[in-house]
């Protein structure tokens, strides 16, 4: 192994990210049968590890999984993977999945074990300046299953609408569905009109972002108007600012939509007060 391999846990094992294996029979691979989490890292911090678990936990039991560990046992094992890979910014990736059945079948066999599988990856430190630029943004209907509340591995519409995108050289893709915004690729969406912040309300079409809940938290103990609500496509023309929020981007604001400026195609002064929010967050989280 070489000195810099990462080490990964995998079914009760440390191992050399190269020598971690699983079955070709898992159901995680055959049919995309499992749900997974992602953690920032700061400072050797988890942002908000409770929630992550929690709406871990939420999957498995959306899915009829059970949680193969307990809360200590999750914790021990990030702290172990922490130390033995170390470095600045980070992120937890974690997945479970039903694990490998003797053969491929949709049916479920009750003697199985869940695999899991948990990893730690560097994550480029966000560029403030950079962000500020904005991004550029298409709306794309969406296609994908009533049940985006679980944070399944099952991406592939997901892969499918950041691919039109991408080839519309674009960063990313906000999803409609009925007429109604839902939510980004991979994020959570946030519309400004007129100093008030309002975000799509929880429900199956989109998937309860940590970075979401403390946005809300953030803008409301300091005295901002955040309505949890649903937002019409036409209301996205209208809009002062749109952000696009996730445990890795943060908070992006989106400066071109379907070719056409937002507000006034730079970063809004809402936005500025709410990532200034958000960094005050992450030096209390690192000092702590």
């Amino acid at each position: 192994m070489a000195a810099s391999e990462p080490v990964v846990y995998i079914n009760g094992e440390y191992l050399p990210q190269s020598q971690a294996t699983v079955s070709v029979l898992d159901r995680g691979f055959l049919f995309g049968d499992g749900v997974y989490e992602v953690i920032p890292v700061f400072a050797g911090k988890p942002l908000r590890l409770t929630e992550h678990l929690d709406r871990l936990h939420r999957s498995m039991h959306r899915v009829s999984l059970k949680n193969p560990l307990t809360l200590q046992e999750w914790e021990e094992i990030f702290q172990t993977l922490l130390e033995s890979n170390p470095g600045g910014y980070r992120s937890i990736y974690l997945q479970v999945t039903r694990g490998a059945a003797p053969i491929r079948d949709l049916s479920l066999s009750a003697d199985i074990e869940p695999t899991v599988f948990v990893m730690v990856n560097d994550i480029k430190p966000v560029d403030y300046a950079e962000l500020e630029k904005g991004i550029e943004a298409i709306t794309v209907d969406d296609f994908r299953w009533k049940a985006c509340d679980i944070k399944s591995v099952s991406l592939i519409a997901n892969v499918m609408i950041r691919l039109r995108a991408n080839e519309q050289n674009v960063v990313d893709a906000i999803m409609v569905r009925g007429g109604l915004v839902t939510e980004g690729t991979a994020s959570n969406i946030f519309v400004v009109h007129n100093g008030i912040i309002s975000t799509p309300p929880k429900s199956d079409c989109l998937l309860p972002g940590i970075t979401r809940d403390l946005v809300i938290e953030l803008a409301l103990a300091n005295g901002l108007t955040v309505e949890e609500r649903d937002i019409k496509q036409d209301e996205l023309e209208t809009a002062d600012e749109i952000w696009l929020t996730s445990s890795t981007r943060e908070i992006a604001p989106v400066v071109k939509l379907d070719n056409h400026v937002v507000g006034d195609g730079v970063a809004g002064e809402c936005w500025k007060k709410i990532i200034a929010l958000y960094q005050g967050y992450k030096k209390e989280l690192r000092n702590g």
